[in-house]
């Protein structure tokens, strides 16, 4: 009896669980969990497990991230790809904060605006590639004009001024979605906040600083979190742009990570991979805790 008893409590908690919120919300969300192991997590295990192969069949060894930590391929494409991030993000980042502040505010041709900085996000890459081809090409836009004040031509893609050009294409690719993240937690931030600050006399710059950029920490570390990781996607427009081998100053860790298997390099091409995967989230780890250290300072 005792074990009977036993077991329909069991059975009755079981079929609890079953019913429960819990348990539907794993269903709903099972087909995703599936899709995402079979195309993400298991090659993603799979790629680790491969960075450690030997290439002669000889078992697990260090010796490829030893080569590819030698590489000076890998070398200049890493401090290319960091040097990218820690110029285009602080640049992007504060480009379409300051955008948001002026379009929050009653402008003119504020509609007409609005409708500008969104265009990047719907127009094919290939488009936008077309486009900066015309205007920084040999015989573009950019240098016909610098001609006209009798400057001389430059070959923008195969000089230093590369990097200069791929930042700009970053920046005009992405400042719409950032943009759109600012006006939303602007629009966030009750305006009695504001009104009682005119009352006390606060200026602009104080209600800026008091109020605007306090508010606005979290949805400033979601634009910087999905800035840093739009970084690492400008491959695609860099390749479309320069081909597979640009100058060395927009060499990227996409490049070399393709042109390794190409060239069917699989070992190097996963501890890659892998290293470029611990870098994200050695980032993305900072960046929460100096999010939540600067909201337990300003609580």
């Amino acid at each position: 009896m005792k074990n009977e008893a036993t077991s329909n409590v069991f059975s009755s908690r079981f079929s609890r669980f079953i019913r429960s919120e819990a348990m539907g919300a794993f269903w709903l969300l099972a087909p995703s969990l599936v899709g995402f192991s079979i195309f993400y997590l298991i090659p993603f295990g799979q790629s680790i497990l491969g960075s450690f192969e030997d290439r002669l069949g000889g078992g697990l060894t260090l010796s490829n991230y030893q080569e590819l930590l030698l590489s000076s391929s890998f070398q200049k494409a890493a401090s290319n790809t960091f040097l990218f991030t820690a110029i285009s993000v602080p640049i992007l980042v504060a480009i379409s904060l300051l955008l948001a502040l002026f379009l929050n505010q009653r402008v003119f041709l504020r509609n007409w605006l609005r409708t500008a900085y969104v265009l990047p996000l719907v127009v094919p890459v290939a488009s936008i590639v077309l486009v900066w081809q015309i205007l920084f090409d040999w015989n573009g836009a950019i240098n016909a004009v610098i001609q006209h004040f009798g400057l001389d031509r430059r070959d923008w893609m195969k000089s230093e001024w590369a990097g200069f050009v791929i930042i700009l294409v970053y920046i005009w690719k992405n400042i719409g979605y950032n943009i759109i993240l600012f006006l939303a937690g602007l629009q966030n931030i009750p305006g009695q906040y504001y009104e009682i600050a005119d009352l006390e006399g606060a200026g602009p710059v104080r209600k800026l600083f008091g109020i605007t950029f306090i508010y606005l920490t979290p949805t400033t570390f979601l634009v910087v979190l999905m800035s840093v990781l739009n970084s690492f996607k400008v491959f695609r427009e860099t390749y479309l742009v320069a081909g597979a081998y640009p100058h060395d100053r927009i060499y990227m860790m996409q490049h070399y990570m393709n042109n390794m298997f190409l060239s069917l390099d699989i070992q190097k091409v996963s501890a890659a991979a892998v290293l470029m995967a611990l870098c994200i989230m050695a980032l993305v780890f900072i960046l929460f805790r100096t999010e939540r250290m600067f909201r337990s300072f300003m609580e």
